[in-house]
């Protein structure tokens, strides 16, 4: 073995120590050092892609799988990697091929057989969807429920909304429930679904608020299933109120096991509060990833199918922007793929759908800034990724002071860039119960529009692991 590759396999060694550390960040740079030295090695693009994958970097594991294949065809573990990379983009067909190649190659291999079966019931699934969708206009999962007959067994002994309103004492004890993992009345959880989405539906896609010179109000990232993170928010902060204002930004679901409890009490404070609790919608309020991350799961295994269609409809009426006193724009992801998009461009975007893969709508949902000037190609593999001259730009042309996103995990829980003009924040502290990241809020008063961090860390929770109802074919093997 020559001395380079002898090198790089020292270094291999190394990654493989820090990814099983789950410390994924030092094993991609430790994999891209022995690349550098040998490669033509398709085990480190293959172990590259599976740390990708990891910190959700979708659109560069596919690169790495695809290069490991270049290198050797005959590398299965690279076929399951691009079916899995193509899987969490929602690109079911080609990870179909993918899987097909490995059940070809080992007819035996049960694990392959598995996943090949259920990513063929995904694309059976999608394309009778699409055959249907273009068939009717669809109707509405409200116009065949029938709420006011559906009976509250008398041995249900938990909160129930008051008169068919929410209230906040129905709010606190509905906390308190969902503390205790119980689950609330599916009628009570249908009511809230079908209100909020009578509320959701009347607002702009772009909403717009003032706060006066004593006002302020809180900006929390994603929350992603973490119910008891969620409650240690409002225990520091204070429950929602007219005084105590919220906007939470997006992935309130998905990849966390307390998914419903997270998403009933945010739509229930925004029943309690409309004009002073706001959500805005993440790349994790769209059907391919509840599909695969876990909150379809979790809606039927706690309630059924239906009521995970529900949801889906009240997802698509979830605003996608919200500009604070004409100088602060927040939104999930970031900015966009091309210059001169305007506020009012994002005011006429007709948002009650699925994401489409490309455009404004998309970008809000997904983009991530860069350090560097200009545009790249997205790590996750949709949008892109934007540098500091073209947040600038946006900024100059709109007559904004700075924007607030999240959709990235933060060590600190936030972080500031594009010389304080792009700021982070992501509120599920030690994410996926691994990341070890701490989480932060956001404080803006209405007198200057200074940002002001809070970071809080993990609190316990019930022993329900992360993924717990993710789709199997997430549930990822090791090297």
């Amino acid at each position: 073995m020559a001395e380079g590759e002898k090198n790089a396999e020292l270094l291999k060694e190394k990654a493989n120590s820090y990814f099983k550390e789950k410390d994924y960040e030092n094993a991609i740079k430790y994999y891209t050092e022995a690349l550098e030295l040998n490669p033509a090695n398709a085990i480190y693009y293959s172990n590259r892609s599976l740390a990708y994958l990891r910190t959700e970097c979708y659109g560069y594991a596919l690169a790495d799988a695809t290069k490991a294949l270049e290198i050797d065809k005959n590398y299965i573990k690279g076929y399951y990697r691009r079916a899995t990379s193509n899987m969490a983009l929602g690109k079911f067909k080609a990870a179909l091929k993918d899987y097909e190649t490995v059940v070809r190659v080992r007819p035996n291999d049960k694990d392959a057989k598995m996943k090949y079966q259920e990513c063929n019931k995904i694309v059976k699934q999608k394309a009778f969807e699409r055959a249907i969708a273009s068939d009717e206009i669809k109707k509405s999962v409200v116009d065949s429920l029938d709420i006011e007959n559906m009976t509250i067994e008398d041995e249900y002994a938990g909160p129930k909304l008051e008169d068919g309103k929410v209230t906040l004492k129905f709010m606190k004890e509905m906390m308190d429930w969902f503390k205790d993992q119980k689950k609330l009345h599916r009628k009570c959880a249908y009511q809230i679904l079908v209100q909020v989405k009578e509320v959701l539906s009347k607002l702009p896609s772009l909403v717009e608020i003032t706060l006066k010179e004593t006002e302020k109000i809180t900006i929390c990232g994603d929350t992603h299933g973490q119910f008891y993170d969620l409650l240690n928010i409002f225990e520091l902060n204070g429950l929602p109120s007219q005084t105590n204002p919220y906007l939470f930004n997006g992935d309130f679901v998905d990849r966390g096991s307390f998914s419903v409890e997270v998403i009933l009490t945010l739509f229930g404070f925004k029943l309690l509060y409309p004009d002073c609790f706001h959500l805005l919608r993440g790349n994790h309020e769209t059907d391919n990833m509840n599909q695969m991350y876990g909150f379809e799961g979790e809606v039927k295994a706690k309630y059924t199918a239906q009521m995970f269609q529900l949801f889906s409809e009240v997802f698509q009426w979830l605003p996608l922007a919200q500009c604070i006193n004409s100088k602060v724009l927040v939104m999930h992801g970031g900015l966009f793929s091309e210059d001169g998009v305007t506020l009012d461009d994002l005011r006429k975007i007709d948002r009650n759908r699925q994401p489409p893969d490309s455009g404004p709508m998309c970008d809000l949902l997904w983009s991530d800034p860069q350090p560097q000037n200009g545009r790249s190609i997205s790590k996750r593999g949709v949008s892109c990724q934007f540098g500091p001259d073209v947040t600038e730009r946006f900024l100059e042309q709109n007559k904004l002071d700075f924007i607030v996103r999240s959709h990235e995990v933060k060590a600190e829980g936030y972080e500031v860039t594009h010389s304080g003009k792009c700021i982070t924040v992501f509120s599920a502290p030690n994410y996926c119960d691994q990341m070890g990241n701490k989480g932060a809020y956001i404080h803006l008063r209405g007198s200057d529009l200074k940002p002001e961090f809070h970071q809080f860390t993990a609190v316990p929770h019930p022993n329900v692991k992360p993924m717990a109802y993710a789709n199997t074919l997430m549930q990822m093997g090791m090297m």
